[in-house]
């Protein structure tokens, strides 16, 4: 559980990283940015070139202005700039970092009057950053006290079959079980294997934004549980009409609900249901235990 968990918190601390970026998942124009390094990994001193690249409906387009910004992870810009595609493909000299960090690409594409982006980061040797900001006192009291209460809430799981999604080897089920307060819940794509036995289990996050999933009945379907849980308290198996409404209505900017209040921000709720979703998988029959 111990080792669960810490993967947990470092999956979440790493998408909240992205989580001013979050875009509906369906988009009719994709925006690519990746770096020259296949690993994504870079020594200071090293010049980092991303390249960029434009689909409409999967298709590489041509000749479309695209904007760009450099920065050092979510500091301000220190490089912008505008360049055209040429022969479906664009490559920016993004320069370099002096010391231990991560450097970030941002590509910007207007298109029938509205804009798309893509996002890519690396790393300078990001296995020596240090903390920058001591703990507080009472830091794992906290999550010890956060984590108990929301225990005393019953998960009284919900798992709805959904048999359009599941294949020869595998079912796959939307479902829901409690989060950390009254009617409070969380929701997610479960996908067992159908063959009798005992398997391990995968906890997928989510990065950020606001979307339906599909589950992922191929992976498995080698031998794997996998829960693919959403963050927002909202079911997963929705129209993207609702997803995309709620981004830029109701849960606008939701990563900084109240961040000036531990008790009542909103990433709170999102690390317990990360918790209670370990807790549904430890009560699967099929489980087993790794």
């Amino acid at each position: 559980m111990i080792k669960s968990l810490r993967f947990v918190f470092l999956a979440l601390f790493v998408a909240l990283q992205f989580v001013a970026y979050g875009q509906p998942a369906e988009r009719l124009i994709q925006v690519q940015v990746t770096p020259d390094h296949t690993n994504w990994l870079y020594k200071p001193g090293e010049k980092v070139k991303f390249k960029v690249a434009v689909l409409k409906c999967n298709i590489p387009q041509d000749n479309l202005e695209v904007r760009y910004e450099i920065s050092e992870d979510m500091m301000k810009p220190h490089q912008t700039g505008k360049q055209s595609l040429k022969n479906e493909k664009l490559e920016i000299n993004a320069g370099t970092m002096k010391k231990e960090g991560f450097l970030r690409c941002r590509a910007f594409v207007n298109y029938q009057g509205r804009e798309y982006e893509g996002v890519a980061t690396v790393g300078f040797d990001p296995e020596k950053l240090q903390p920058v900001t001591p703990l507080p006192a009472d830091f794992l009291e906290f999550w010890k006290t956060t984590k108990e209460s929301a225990e005393k809430w019953a998960l009284e799981p919900i798992m709805t079959l959904l048999p359009e999604k599941c294949t020869d080897k595998v079912n796959v089920y939307h479902v829901s079980f409690a989060n950390n307060d009254y009617a409070s819940r969380m929701y997610g794509i479960l996908c067992v294997p159908k063959a009798p036995g005992k398997y391990p289990a995968i906890l997928k996050v989510p990065g950020a934004g606001i979307r339906a999933y599909n589950g992922e009945a191929e992976r498995a379907g080698k031998g794997f549980i996998i829960l693919e849980i959403g963050i927002h308290g909202i079911p997963v198996n929705l129209t993207g009409d609702v997803y995309h409404r709620l981004y830029n209505g109701a849960l606008k900017n939701y990563h900084s609900f109240n961040m000036d209040n531990r008790d009542k921000y909103y990433y709170k709720r999102v690390y317990t249901g990360c918790v209670r979703a370990i807790d549904f998988i430890y009560t699967l029959p099929e489980f087993n235990g790794n």
